[in-house]
C-alpha cells in the first residue's frame, strides 16, 4: 500500500492521533501564545518608553514602563520553557504510542505481508521515519496554532489604530506564514518523499552488504556493492540537495517578504499621519508592533523546510498503519480443538492473477497422534502448506478443517496457542540462550529448559558455553551455527509442548547423530501430538506414519 496524501492529509491524519493528548497541547498552545505576546509587547513597551521620554506619550509613568517590561520579560521566560515542556512530553508520548501500534500492525501484518517487504525501508519507518514525527508533534501542530492566534491579536491590535494598518498587517501575517509555505509545500512534498525513498533504499543497500559480506567476499564482489552503495547514497544526495535549494529559496521569499511588509507599513502609517487620521506615537508603535510579530509566523514558514520530510516521513508511517493484512486474525471464533486435519481441495497462489499458482487441488487427511512426512520438489508448496496449517495465509480455494471446524472459523491466537511451528531458518534474539528459548514458554522452570534442550541435542552445546545457558547470543546471532539454532528452534517446539508440531526442513544442517536423537525424541513425542515433517531427507522420513508426496498431489 502505497496511498498519496497531500500535506494537509497527512496532518489531519497524524493529528487524529492527539486527541488522548489534546489537554496538555491546549496547555501548550496557551502559554507559547501568551509568551510570544509577551515577547512582541516587550518591544512595543520600549516604543511606548521612548515616547514617554520624547514627551509624545502620557498614559504611563516611565517607572510603570519599566515595572511592565522586566515583569514581560520574566513571563516570557517562563511560559517558552512551559510550552516547550509540554510539546515534547507529548511528542515523547505520542511516539511511543506511534511505536507500539507500529509494531502491533507488523505482527498483524506478518508474514504475509512482510515476506516481500524490503527490510531496509521497514527499517527506515519505524527508526528515522518515527523519530522525525517527534519534529511535527513537538514543533509544528502548537507554532501553527501559536501563529494563528498571534497574529490574529495582532491584526486586531494594529486595526485599532487604523482598519487599513490592520489590513497590512493581515496581508502581511498571510503571505509570510501561508502563502510562500503553501507554494513551496507543492515543490517539497514530492521531493520530501524523494528523499525519505532514496533513504530507505540506501538502508536496504546497506543491510543487504552486511548480512551478505561473506558472499562479498566469497565472489571479489567488494567493488560492485561498493559502487552500488555510492550510487545510492549520489542518489540520496542529490535529492537532499534539491530540497536544500528549496529551503534556501523559501528564507529568501520570507525575508523579503517581511521587509516588504515593514516598508509598506511605514509607507501606509505616513499617508495615514499627512491626512490627519493618526498621530505620530501611533505610526511608529504600528511599525514597531508589525516588525517585533513576524516571530511566530517566520517560525511557522521557516518550519515548513523540514516539513517536507517530516509530512513524507508521516505518509510512510500513515501507509503502515493502514495497511489491510493479507489474512486477518478471527478475534471471536471458536476455541481450538485438538483433532484430525483435514484438507479439501486446497488451492493456493500469491497475489492472485500475478503470480504462479502454489497449491491446486490438494485433498490430504493428517490424523491426529501420528508423524506426517511432506515430501516433494523446491518450490512444490511444502512450506507454504505449512504456513497455510497455521493460517498465516488464507486459502484461495477449497478449506482446512481442524476436528472438522474450518480453519477460518478458529481464534486465531488460540489456534496457534496449540502448535509449534520450526521454520528453516531460526531466528535468535540478543539475549541469553535461556531467554530465547522461553519464548516458548516464558514461565518455563530450568528444569523444562534443560529437558526441551536435551530432547534437541542441544544442551551438551549449551552447557559447554563460559556462561552456560546465560550466554548472550550475538546480535542476528552470528555466533551460533545453522545446525544449532536449528536445535534451538526445535527445543523451542519441545519446550512449548503443544499438541500439533509443524517442523520445515528441521534437520537440513545436522550432522547424522544428532539428526537421529532429534528424530527418536520425535517419535516418543506423536502419542500425543500430530508432528508434520518437511524434508528432502530419506533418513528423516523413516520415522513418518505416512508420507504425502506433493508433486503427486498437486
Amino acid at each position: 500500500m502505497n496511498k498519496k496524501r497531500n500535506g494537509w492529509q497527512v496532518m489531519y491524519g497524524l493529528i487524529g492521533l492527539i486527541k488522548p493528548l489534546l489537554l496538555p497541547m491546549t496547555v501548550a498552545i496557551i502559554m507559547g501564545t501568551a509568551g510570544h505576546l509577551c515577547a512582541t509587547f516587550i518591544t512595543v513597551l520600549g516604543g511606548y518608553g521612548i515616547l514617554s521620554v520624547l514627551g509624545l506619550f502620557s498614559g504611563m509613568a516611565m517607572k510603570y514602563i519599566t515595572i511592565v517590561l522586566i515583569s514581560l520579560a520574566v513571563f516570557r521566560g517562563i511560559l517558552r520553557y512551559s510550552e516547550q515542556a509540554c510539546n515534547h512530553y507529548i511528542a515523547f508520548r505520542l511516539l511511543a504510542r506511534i511505536r507500539h501500534m507500529v509494531f502491533q500492525k507488523l505482527r498483524i501484518l506478518a508474514p504475509a505481508k512482510l515476506d516481500g517487504r524490503e527490510k531496509g525501508n521497514l527499517i527506515a519507518i519505524i527508526t528515522t521515519d518515527i523519530e522525525l514525527l517527534e519534529v511535527f508533534y513537538a514543533h509544528t501542530i502548537s507554532p501553527i496554532c501559536i501563529a494563528v492566534l498571534t497574529s490574529g491579536f495582532m491584526v486586531w491590535f494594529i486595526g485599532k489604530r487604523h482598519i487599513f494598518l490592520g489590513l497590512v498587517a493581515f496581508l502581511g501575517y498571510f503571505l509570510v506564514g501561508i502563502l510562500i509555505p503553501m507554494f513551496n509545500g507543492k515543490l517539497g512534498a514530492k521531493l520530501g518523499q524523494r528523499y525519505r525513498e532514496k533513504f530507505g533504499e540506501l538502508n536496504s543497500t546497506v543491510l543487504d552488504n552486511l548480512r551478505g559480506i561473506r558472499e562479498i567476499n566469497q565472489y571479489a564482489q567488494i567493488e560492485q556493492r561498493k559502487n552500488k552503495m555510492n550510487q545510492k547514497t549520489e542518489d540520496l544526495k542529490a535529492a537532499q540537495s534539491q530540497l536544500k535549494r528549496l529551503e534556501s529559496w523559501q528564507r529568501v521569499m520570507t525575508d523579503i517578504s517581511i521587509i516588504g511588509t515593514g516598508v509598506f507599513m511605514i509607507i501606509v502609517a505616513a499617508i495615514l499621519e499627512q491626512q490627519g487620521k493618526i498621530d505620530f506615537s501611533e505610526s511608529l508603535l504600528t511599525v514597531i508592533a508589525i516588525m517585533s510579530s513576524f516571530g511566530p509566523v517566520a517560525a511557522l514558514s521557516s518550519l515548513s523546510n523540514n516539513l517536507h520530510q517530516t509530512l513524507a516521513s508521516g505518509n510512510r508511517v500513515l501507509n503502515l498503519l493502514e495497511e489491510e493484512a493479507v489474512t486477518k486474525e478471527v478475534d471471536d471464533g471458536n476455541e481450538f480443538v485438538a483433532g484430525d486435519i483435514q484438507c479439501n481441495n486446497l488451492t493456493f497462489y500469491y497475489n492472485k492473477g500475478k503470480s504462479t499458482q502454489i497449491l491446486s487441488g490438494l485433498n490430504v487427511h493428517l490424523k491426529h497422534g501420528t508423524i506426517i512426512g511432506i515430501h516433494g520438489k523446491s518450490g512444490c508448496g511444502k512450506s507454504t502448506f505449512l504456513k497455510l496449517l497455521m493460517r498465516f495465509f488464507e486459502t484461495t480455494e477449497g478449506e482446512i478443517c481442524y476436528r472438522d471446524t474450518n480453519i477460518n472459523k478458529i481464534n486465531t491466537k488460540s489456534l496457534r496457542a496449540h502448535i509449534a511451528y520450526v521454520e528453516q531458518e531460526t531466528f535468535l534474539f540478543h539475549d541469553t540462550i535461556e531467554n530465547n528459548l522461553k519464548i516458548a514458554k516464558e514461565d518455563a522452570t530450568m528444569e523444562e529448559v534443560i529437558s526441551a534442550a536435551k530432547k534437541a541435542s542441544i544442551h551438551d552445546f549449551i552447557e559447554a558455553l563460559p556462561q552456560g545457558y546465560k550466554t548472550i547470543v550475538s546480535e542476528l546471532g552470528s555466533s551460533v551455527s545453522g545446525g544449532e539454532k536449528q536445535r534451538i528452534g526445535i527445543a523451542r517446539a519441545f519446550l512449548k509442548d503443544s499438541d500439533y508440531i509443524f517442523l520445515d526442513e528441521p534437520t537440513s544442517n545436522l550432522d547424522s547423530l544428532n539428526e537421529a536423537v532429534i528424530l527418536k525424541t520425535l517419535k516418543k513425542e506423536q502419542q500425543s501430538k500430530t508432528i508434520v515433517l518437511v524434508s528432502h531427507r530419506r533418513s528423516t522420513m523413516n520415522i513418518t506414519d505416512t508420507t504425502i508426496h506433493m508433486e503427486e498431489t498437486v
